[in-house]
């Protein structure tokens, strides 16, 4: 039987939890938002206490510090900088996750920050060096990328991820938010989408091209609109497809 992790990003909002829980009803992995791009102490707990209660595998979700900009701009950080950074935030998130009862297993960067660590390397160093304080997480990054590699390399454990919310360019990377169609929010759509990435290993390209990215774990992001409705249909294709929920975590 084949078998895939199924995530979703949240505690994106300050102050309250928003549709979380409901979110955590359907998906095996949560990337929590570490309070920089988005969230607060309030919302990380609120995550956290979810996710424990549901089973759920908790990843911490840190970035750049560019709440305007939600994390999803280009910033120039020293290595050295970033490094201790991502410390504070994964620290942050494993402190209040040692209080709900439950611990951070993995590491997936927000937004522009894991964009540049598919393709630099120096980044994907560094968001390593953060790791390396926290024990044995393992990093998600995304499918192709150079920060398998790198993580390879430095013997961390890695996973891939694929999108079934997200249009893909010919060449593997995600089409820019701002274009036509980045977005995808029929839910049927990302069902079809999440089936193929994991029975097939599959996504189609803009262009038609079969894409190969087998990967380990697929991804709703918790504000694309109708988040809930695209997860829980993915969800439902997934187990009519005969693939069963595991985390890419051991």
């Amino acid at each position: 039987m084949a078998s895939v992790d199924l995530n979703a990003d949240v505690g994106e909002e300050v102050g309250v939890p928003g549709d979380d829980d409901r979110l955590l009803a359907v998906v095996s992995s949560a990337s929590i938002a570490c309070g920089v791009h988005a969230g607060d102490e309030h919302s990380m707990r609120a995550a956290l206490e979810a996710a424990t209660r549901r089973n759920v595998v908790v990843g911490a979700h840190p970035s750049y510090d560019d709440r305007h900009g939600f994390g999803r701009r280009p910033v120039d950080v020293e290595p050295a900088l970033l490094v201790a950074a991502l410390e504070a935030q994964i620290g942050t998130l494993e402190t209040l996750a040692r209080r709900c009862g439950t611990r951070v297993r993995y590491v997936k960067p927000h937004g522009s920050l894991y964009h540049r660590m598919a393709s630099d390397e120096v980044t994907a160093e560094a968001v390593i060096d953060a790791m390396g304080a926290f024990g044995d997480l393992v990093l998600l990054a995304p499918a192709r990328s150079r920060a398998i590699a790198v993580a390879e390399g430095r013997g961390v454990g890695v996973a891939a991820e694929a999108f079934a919310d997200r249009a893909y360019a010919p060449d593997g990377s995600l089409v820019a938010r701002d274009e036509p169609g980045a977005v995808v929010t029929d839910p049927e759509a990302a069902a079809r989408r999440a089936l193929s990435l994991a029975v097939e290993g599959t996504v189609v390209a803009t262009d038609g091209t079969l894409l190969e990215l087998h990967p380990a774990s697929i991804c709703v992001h918790g504000d694309t609109p109708g988040a809930i409705e695209i997860a829980t249909r993915v969800r439902e294709a997934l187990d009519a497809g005969g693939v069963a929920l595991a985390s890419f975590v051991s």
